[in-house]
């Protein structure tokens, strides 16, 4: 993965993890208006996302079978830079 926006999906995996998280957390974590950098958007067109709704709970965001498939993935691959990528402003 040599793209910025590749690495910082995998962060976004990561932060995830295996439970899930309130939309609305995710949201204010990840949302950028930001065009060179559209990971919620990348995450989401590539399936690695899935959006649950629970009464009482409100939206949730998981990793869906797939996105846990890439996480798992790319820990187990040995060339993975352990350094977290930060984005350059827009």
């Amino acid at each position: 993965m040599s793209d910025p926006v590749d690495a910082l999906v995998l962060d976004l995996l990561e932060w995830i993890g295996r439970g899930e998280r309130p939309y609305r957390e995710v949201m204010e974590a990840w949302r950028t208006s930001c065009p060179r950098l559209p990971v919620w958007e990348t995450a989401n067109s590539q399936g690695l996302l899935e959006h649950r709704h629970a009464a009482g709970r409100g939206t949730t965001v998981a990793l869906s079978a797939k996105g846990l498939r890439l996480l798992r993935s790319s820990r187990a691959a040995p060339d993975r830079s352990s350094a977290r990528v930060v984005p350059s402003a827009c």
